[in-house]
């Protein structure tokens, strides 16, 4: 266990002091490999994205297991080279704070041009700050914390099934016609491996923010979101803040109806640095944690 703290410690180092590799990351490669496998097996048929899924994700995770035996050191700088690549923390700051800096110049189209890298929202009509804001909350589970968590559940082979699985859900999750049914598991998937990180998130954010409003949203207005997951994150992460988040959206020219989030006033460019520092503490006391965790087992064994 106390490997596993300083290993994460090292992961999450390398990730704020180098970000995501320009050059060959293997989530770029595996999405290739996803694209490929979809044109082959694409049906619209829950059985074909179950197919598609196991193929993908099977010899990811059994050649994790198999490096598992091998010896200190390698055993260990592949563990930390996959939880590297699996964290987002730098690059979620990477992207969202130009957004910020764009506002407080007062350049709405540099703004809207940044934030539109990271979200999927028509870029015309988004509201930039809100749209920031979520990303942040939201991403801070998918990239970091949930990365965290399953890698100090289950090592290397439990962080790259998980984001491998993220990946498979950003790729196929959608509720359209041709992902309806084929990108059904990816979906499941993601929404099961998700759900106590999510929850360890939203707690995390409620820790660091305004704390009884953080709890309130999340108990009142979690459950009217349509994700599982991402509703319990970002409710308790606008209380957090006392900031509003949410509402209807455009989404490939079909407007969305979500529900609101949060209270108090719209986000601005403060809040985007704001919702990115609760993603920061909550790393640190994460982190934190785990090593008192690892002491007192330690201590007791």
């Amino acid at each position: 266990m106390a490997s596993t703290a300083w290993m994460m410690l090292a992961a999450v180092s390398l990730d704020w002091l180098f970000g995501e590799p320009r050059r060959l990351h293997p989530l770029v490669g595996f999405g290739i490999a996803a694209r490929r496998v979809e044109a082959t097996l694409w049906r619209s048929s829950r059985a074909s994205g179950v197919l598609a899924v196991a193929v993908l994700l099977a010899p990811a995770m059994f050649g994790a297991l198999a490096i598992e035996h091998l010896a200190p050191p390698w055993r260990d700088v592949f563990d930390v080279g996959a939880l590297y690549f699996a964290l987002g923390c730098r690059s979620l700051h990477d992207h969202l704070l130009p957004v910020a800096r764009a506002l407080d110049a007062g350049d709405d189209d540099a703004a809207r041009r940044a934030v539109s890298r990271v979200v999927s929202r028509d870029a015309a009509t988004l509201r930039i700050a809100p749209a920031a804001c979520e990303s942040a909350l939201e991403n801070g589970n998918d990239a970091v914390f949930g990365a965290l968590f399953w890698f100090a559940c289950a090592g290397s082979a439990g962080v790259i099934v998980y984001r491998l699985s993220n990946t498979l859900d950003a790729m196929w999750g959608y509720r359209n016609e041709r992902y309806f049914r084929f990108g059904w598991a990816a979906a499941r998937l993601d929404d099961v491996l998700n759900w106590i990180p999510a929850r360890l998130t939203a707690l995390s954010y409620c820790m660091f923010g305004h704390t009884g409003s953080a709890l309130a949203c999340w108990a009142r207005q979690a459950p009217r979101w349509d994700s599982p997951n991402a509703g319990p994150v970002m409710a308790a992460g606008a209380g957090a803040l006392r900031i509003r988040l949410g509402g209807a959206a455009s989404y490939n020219g079909v407007v969305q109806k979500r529900p609101a989030l949060g209270l108090g006033s719209t986000a601005g460019a403060a809040d985007i640095r704001r919702a990115l520092a609760l993603v920061r503490r909550g790393v640190a006391l994460w982190l934190l944690a785990y090593a008192a965790a690892a002491i007192v087992r330690a201590e007791l064994g």
